[in-house]
């Protein structure tokens, strides 16, 4: 039985089963590209604001355009004048919003996962109901190689929902954990600049607009350039 036959064999539930797993398969190649740690909270982002916020040189337009993580650490930077408590909070409320973004489209996957397997056994009851229908139409005179058919045509749309259903399931726990993980980095470099400004004993220089780029900007691993920024 090739796609076609299974298609046509499992009846209309297929349509639904075949739209879900469009759509798990839409989701899971966006979060693969979205959720790339190196994107969302770079390693050793946190110790190097440190070392430009020391230098007098962080910039906030540039901080912010970097990556989440980085508008995470502009908007404590952006509030470090109202205090030790004003920064942890402001932190929190961006690294919240940067979670929510992160766990984007996982509820609809994790739907996907849990109701395929059900409109499954919906369409092999259906099926089963049409085959001992026909049974009974039948007085009892039906060829086994009949009802052994119609079985099995009623049990494609079991298989095809466990097809969509145990992919998606896996991949929802594997995007779970790795906003759990990415979650935890962004935590851990926050803390850190949160401890470096609560012992910082002068006042921040911050810019706030994009800075034309001097010669000897300073070039970061990834590629991006980081404008400095002279202290006022």
């Amino acid at each position: 039985m090739n796609m076609m036959e299974a298609l046509i064999a499992g009846g209309w539930l297929m349509l639904p089963l075949l739209g879900c797993s469009v759509v798990a398969v839409v989701i899971v190649i966006e979060r693969l590209w979205t959720l790339r740690a190196a994107r969302i909270a770079p390693q050793g982002l946190g110790q190097e604001v440190c070392a430009l916020v020391d230098r007098g040189q962080v910039n906030l337009y540039w901080l912010e355009s970097h990556s989440p993580l980085g508008g995470v650490l502009a908007a404590g930077l952006r509030n470090a004048r109202l205090g030790h408590e004003q920064v942890r909070a402001r932190l929190q409320e961006a690294a919240t919003a940067v979670v929510h973004d992160m766990e984007r489209f996982l509820s609809p996957l994790g739907t996907i996962a849990s109701i395929t397997p059900l409109i499954g056994l919906l369409g092999t009851v259906v099926g089963m109901i049409e085959v001992f229908a026909v049974i009974v139409a039948s007085d009892g005179v039906e060829r086994t190689a009949d009802l052994a058919g119609g079985i099995s045509q009623a049990l494609v749309t079991t298989a095809a929902g466990l097809t969509v259903a145990i992919p998606a399931l896996m991949f929802h726990r594997y995007f779970q954990r790795r906003v759990e993980d990415i979650t935890v980095r962004i935590e851990e470099q926050a803390g850190q600049v949160v401890e470096f400004l609560a012992h910082y004993p002068g006042d921040l220089t911050l810019a706030e607009r994009h800075e034309p780029q001097e010669e000897d900007d300073r070039q970061e691993a990834d590629g991006r350039r980081a404008p400095r920024v002279k202290p006022s």
